[in-house]
């Protein structure tokens, strides 16, 4: 059954999720059948068998909006079909199938996939995919930050492998993934230019911490930050933009650096020609993505631990500026797409 309108009135007294694992239970989950604008979001009515071998049944309290999910849904990332939605969330366990070591019912979890599904009141998951939620960490801020946290941790740490006294551009300065880049690079001892579309982004990435603002739509990316550099350029760019942003990434690059191209927010990157790189002075391009940085559970360890130290000292505060109902999912995608959201969004069961 497709829901559109409302979620499913519960009866008094009972709770989405019983703690009985031999129960089945209802969630509901969103769904799509096409890819293609915010409106192929479906709402339907799924019923959980109790978990499986390695899983859990995780109940979610908070999830996580990220331009990824878009990729999901628009089809700029091929999926098959149907799927669901959503890398991102936090919650309670409910219940553990069998051989699940070192989680247990009533546990706080948060997961960053890469396993489709968090929009949802609930689901069954690989307990693999779980980090355990700490005490000094709310779940808004665990599923607000999972993500974008824990990429920003690996780009400026294991892939740029940022040093302090450099000076960096930062792309979307005032995106979820940008403020949070922002921070940490300040954090480190880098010196931060931030582009931005609007004066009030403009005041967002000051107060993250940016040195330099360039404003994209009335300057001329490559120049301003030429003339902030002396005519140098910089040793690293963050890029999660893509296609509007290439060509000032490129003109902005000093020689033998490196522009780290991590998102596709105006659409992909396509066609570079090697000889541009060589051009613009020998510099090096990767395209990352979290999860080849992620790839082991030591390295997952890590990488949480970070970020999770990162939040404690406040050198990184997570700003959660969007909340919307999780019904409100398609409109969420669609301020998301217009770039009329700033800092971190949540979607809420």
């Amino acid at each position: 059954m497709v829901v559109r309108c409302a979620r499913p009135k519960k009866k008094p007294g009972v709770t989405p999720i019983e703690t009985k694992r031999k129960t089945n239970v209802m969630a509901l989950t969103a769904q799509i059948t096409e890819q293609g604008s915010p409106d192929v979001i479906q709402w339907v009515d799924t019923e959980l068998p109790p978990p499986g071998p390695g899983e859990v049944q995780m109940r979610h309290t908070a999830i996580g909006l990220n331009f990824i999910d878009t990729y999901h849904r628009g089809g700029v990332y091929k999926l098959p079909l149907p799927n669901g939605l959503g890398v991102e969330a936090a919650g309670v366990v409910e219940a553990v199938g069998p051989d699940v070591q070192g989680i247990a019912p009533g546990d706080r979890v948060c997961t960053f996939g890469p396993v489709l599904g968090a929009y949802a009141t609930a689901r069954n998951i690989s307990a693999k995919l779980l980090f355990p939620t700490p005490d000094d960490i709310s779940d808004e801020m665990a599923a607000a930050v999972m993500l974008k946290g824990c990429t920003v941790e690996f780009l400026v740490e294991r892939c740029a492998k940022a040093q302090p006294g450099w000076t960096v551009l930062v792309h979307a300065a005032a995106g979820g993934v940008g403020l949070l880049l922002v921070q940490w690079l300040k954090a480190i001892g880098a010196t931060v230019i931030g582009t931005v579309g609007s004066a009030e982004k403009a005041d967002l990435a000051r107060a993250a911490g940016a040195d330099h603002i360039i404003d994209y739509t009335t300057e001329d990316v490559g120049v301003r930050c030429r003339d902030i550099t002396h005519g140098a350029g910089v040793p690293v760019i963050f890029d999660g933009v893509g296609k509007s942003t290439w060509e000032g990434s490129l003109k902005s690059c000093a020689p033998r650096g490196l522009i780290v191209s991590f998102g596709n927010a105006s659409g992909p990157v396509t066609d570079v020609a090697l000889g541009r790189l060589a051009e613009a002075g020998s510099i090096f391009v990767t395209r990352p993505t979290l999860f080849h940085y992620y790839a082991t559970p030591a390295e997952r360890q890590a990488g949480a631990a970070r970020l999770f130290d990162m939040l404690r000292t406040g050198a990184v505060k997570v700003d959660i500026r969007q909340r919307y109902p999780l019904l409100e999912a398609a409109r969420a995608h669609q301020e998301l797409e217009a770039r009329q959201t700033s800092g971190c969004s949540l979607l809420i069961p």
